[in-house]
């Protein structure tokens, strides 16, 4: 198909090699194909299994517009056109390849996964790495007017309805785990406490995890593995101490410089159009997110190579 190739022969259409994509469709097309099979099995048929109408739309074709919907944020109105279906074609094709992208976790050295906060805390003890911790915010469609809890959205800082991610990178800012979405009102620390990072902590030693001013009360509950920057000190005397307050502000700079790489690390996140801004629903972020943080990790971990070409995969 004519779309196929003209995604394909260009990176900057889905921010991915052909070496990654081809590994996507490898991995995913035996898991989308029996999922399929399972649904076709699971109600009484008329029909023997291969008859009927075949897909207009098969599984790589899925798969790429999946990727350039969240890439470019494409409506699903212009990627039919693109592949010349309907779109409650792409609308489902997006539905079904999204959940299985999310799913996949976050890729570090060796080609291991980790899909869950514990499994992020379990490696860090397991190798002595330090972590940074951030949120980061995503716009998202404002709720209805006269909804329950419409103004849990709004977020605090930015005065703007939100979402907000839990974000955990290693020191040169590649994603371990990305996701805990919350309302935007929510304040950082409240929802590390909701994802059970005290809880978590409470079985290692000798981990640290970098993290901003949101999150300073959490250094007490977790014996100090979560790092935080100094207080802020104030008073009318204090500028009298001036070597006290030049340590105490080298101390804040020097943690401020090791916590950049988190910061990186999100920028890249949001180079992906769909959490620059979500416009499609709120309930679809949580998906978004862990699908985009592991598309962007298999893309750093996969040196540059020259194209591949596509393996077969069912229709």
């Amino acid at each position: 198909m004519q779309a196929r190739g003209l995604i394909m022969s260009e990176r900057r259409v889905t921010g991915l090699s052909t070496a990654v994509i081809a590994d996507l469709v490898a991995e995913l097309g035996p898991v989308w194909q029996a999922i399929r099979d399972a649904e076709l099995l699971d109600r009484p048929r008329r029909r023997a299994v291969g008859a009927g109408a075949k897909y207009k739309l098969v599984f790589v074709d899925r798969l790429l517009a999946t990727l350039v919907h969240l890439r470019h944020g494409v409506t699903h109105d212009v990627l039919a056109c693109w592949f010349q279906v309907d779109r409650s074609t792409i609308t489902r094709a997006v539905g079904e390849i999204r959940p299985l992208l999310a799913d996949r976790g976050c890729r570090i050295e060796g080609g291991l996964r980790l899909r869950t906060l514990a499994d992020v805390i379990a490696h860090l003890g397991a190798t002595g790495q330090t972590a940074l911790m951030d949120a980061t915010e995503v716009r998202v469609r404002r709720p209805s007017a006269h909804r329950g809890g419409r103004s849990r959205f709004i977020s605090g800082k930015s005065r703007i309805n939100a979402m907000k991610a839990l974000v955990v990178t290693d020191q040169h800012g590649r994603p371990l785990f990305c996701g805990e979405v919350r309302a935007g009102s929510i304040a950082d620390i409240t929802q590390a406490r909701d994802a059970g990072l005290v809880d978590l902590l409470a079985d290692t030693i000798d981990l640290q995890i970098l993290a901003d001013a949101g999150y300073q009360g959490l250094a007490a509950q977790t014996y100090g593995q979560v790092v935080t920057p100094p207080r802020k000190r104030r008073g009318k005397h204090l500028e009298h101490l001036q070597w006290l307050m030049a340590h105490h502000e080298a101390a804040r700079f020097a943690h401020s410089s090791a916590r950049i790489p988190v910061e990186h690390g999100i920028a890249h996140l949001k180079n992906w159009r769909a959490l620059a801004r979500h416009h499609t629903r709120r309930e679809n972020l949580p998906d978004t997110i862990r699908a985009v943080a592991g598309l962007l990790t298999d893309q750093q971990a996969t040196p540059r190579t020259k194209a591949l070409a596509l393996p077969a995969t069912p229709a």
